[in-house]
Formats: structure tokens, sequence, C-alpha cells
């Protein structure tokens, strides 16, 4: 009889180890799971949307993208559907009402979860609260919304592309756009084989060192000048470096404007020659009168114009210098021969 109550005493102890065991263990297990923490850590809210897209009771509740909650409940109001959520009461402080909420993915399966921003403007929301719903498609019917749109965009491409729009569209359809890229194709490999030949300039250029070094020293010999106006060597050099010369330059070309202005206010002789109407009609009286006389000795007036178009004439003038030229010739020679003196008395 005794040895009957002490098993039953020990089978006992033993049950209870393993309750307490398993409780620690669920516990356990139940704080490691999430971050929502025990029951009376945590508080609820509600949101309202027009689609639950995929989220179920159980599903995660993240703020700012860390998982702090589960749904615990869906039920339709109106249209909409509202869901009730619990959150660790440490996120009373970041889930105010200026965050928004909206509906995330898990994964591709469709699997949804209800995000939360983190703020710290406005007031915490109380329990039972609401929070506000983001707008717009969410998780994986948002996605899905997206690549909808980019497949009619690729859609309507291929279609202006098969009707001939645009470059590509003509490069696609024109079979003369075609075949002048492919010349240009041709045209280009032509060009490209010829300068790896060293064929033109710039194939010698390329392919020839000579030609290379001389650019070099060119390029070399340009540096150098380039030093030597900086330094102020030479004329250039010290029209760039030279101040006084600078200042000389600037006086002549002072100097040229001075003048110039001269000019045009009519001062001195070349001055009215440029702008007195009056010298400029006199000189062109001049002009007319000088043409005219031309004129006449063109055409064999006055004894000018005879002389100039009357060749008899020109021998006879020419001919009697002659003989004049004779005369005095022969007056040097023998002067007594044409001065005679004859003296008579009465």
């Amino acid at each position: 009889m005794p040895r009957t109550r002490s098993l039953a005493w020990a089978e006992l102890k033993i049950g209870l180890m393993a309750v307490v065991a398993l409780v620690i263990t669920a516990a356990l297990i139940f704080a490691l799971s999430g971050e929502g923490g025990f029951f009376w850590q945590q508080y609820r809210l509600n949101v309202r949307f027009p689609n639950a897209a995929g989220v179920k009771a159980g599903s995660p509740v993240r703020v700012a993208g860390v998982e702090v909650g589960r749904v615990v409940g869906l039920r339709f109001v109106g249209s909409e559907v509202e869901i009730a959520f619990e959150l660790s009461e440490a996120m009373r402080e970041r889930v105010r009402t200026t965050s928004v909420a909206s509906i995330g993915s898990v994964s591709l399966l469709g699997e949804g979860a209800v995000d939360i921003t983190a703020t710290t403007d406005g007031t915490p929301v109380p329990d039972n609260g609401f929070v506000a719903y983001a707008g717009g498609a969410g998780g994986l019917e948002g996605v899905t919304a997206q690549a909808s749109g980019v497949l009619e965009q690729t859609g309507d491409l291929v279609a202006n592309l098969r009707a001939g729009h645009g470059t590509m569209g003509r490069l696609l359809t024109d079979d003369a756009l075609y075949e002048n890229m492919r010349r240009l194709v041709a045209s280009a490999t032509s060009v490209t084989r010829s300068l790896e030949q060293g064929q033109g300039s710039i194939g010698r250029l390329i392919a020839d060192p000579t030609m290379a070094r001389e650019l070099e020293t060119s390029f070399t010999n340009l540096s150098t000048v380039t030093r030597r106006l900086t330094e102020g060597e030479g004329s250039l050099g010290q029209l760039l470096a030279d101040d006084a010369f600078a200042r000389t330059l600037t006086d002549t070309i002072r100097s040229f404007e001075t003048v110039g202005a001269r000019l045009n206010r009519g001062e001195g002789t070349v001055g009215k020659l440029l702008t007195d109407d009056e010298l400029y009609v006199k000189l062109n009286g001049v002009a007319e009168r000088f043409e005219r006389v031309a004129a006449q000795l063109s055409e064999g007036q006055g004894s000018a114009g005879l002389l100039l178009n009357d060749r008899q004439l020109y021998e006879n003038m020419n001919e009697a210098a002659g003989e004049i030229r004779s005369l005095i010739t022969d007056i040097r020679e023998d002067p007594r021969k044409y001065l005679t003196v004859r003296v008579s008395i009465f």
C-alpha cells in the first residue's frame, strides 16, 4: 500500500513537470515567432480597404517593413472590407494619425500583408481606432496592374513598329531605308579597312610612325610657341605680356579713332572732301570738264586735237623741227655765213 502511493505521487510530479515544460515551450515559441509579444502587450487597430487582396486572419502586419502584429479579423462594411489587427504596444508611438496603411505582398503566391508607415507627426492612434487608407492598388494586385500597363505599352510599341512609325519602324518596314543603312555600314567598313591599311592622311597617321612623330613634333613646336608667348617673347608675346606695349597700341588705336572722328566731322581737307557736298560738286565739275576736253582731243578739235589726230600735221611739224635743228647746227658751225655786216659811208 505505501509503495502504490509513492508511485502515484511520482507520476503526478512527472505530469506536472511535463505540463510546465509544455507551457514554457509554447510561451517561448510564441515569443520567438513574431514581434507582437503576449496578448497583454498588444492593442487593436482597424483599417478599411476597398479590396482585401489576399489578406486573411493571421496575415502579418508590418510597420516600416518590420513585422509587429497579426490580422485578427475581417468583415464587410458596405462595399469595403474592414480589417482588425493587433500591434505590439511598442508601436503606439510610431503609428499615429498621419500614418497610412496599404496592402503589401508576402510572396508572389498572393499572400497579403498590411503595411503601415511609421511617423512622428500627429498623435498616436487610440485603441480600436482607424488608420487611414493610403489609396491605390497594393501588393500583387498593384504589381499585376503595372505589369498589365507595361504589356499594353509594349503591344502599342510593337504595333507602331509594324506600321512603320518612327525611325525603327521605317528601318523594319522600308526596304529603301534598309538598303541605305546597309550601304552606310558597308562604306564604314570600307573606310575602316582603308584606315587600317594606312590609306589617306588619317590612315597614314594611324599606320605610319613617321607621320605620328611629325605630328607630335608639330604639337611640341606649338607648345613651345605658346610658352614663348606666355613668357612675353617676341612682338606678340610683348603684346600679350608687356603692359607698356599694350598701352602704346591702345594709344595708337585711340589716335586712329580721333582722326576718324575728325574726318566724320568734316575737319581738314580730307574731312571736307568726305563731308562737304559743295567741294564734291566742284571736283565733279572739274572731272566733267576734263572729260569734255579729252573728248574734243579725241575728235581732233583744236590745235592739240589736230596734233593728236592729223598725221600730216604731225609729220610737217616734225620736219620743221628737224630743219630748225639743222639750221641751228649750221649757225653754230659757221656763224659768219649767216651774220654778214655791211657798212656804207656816204
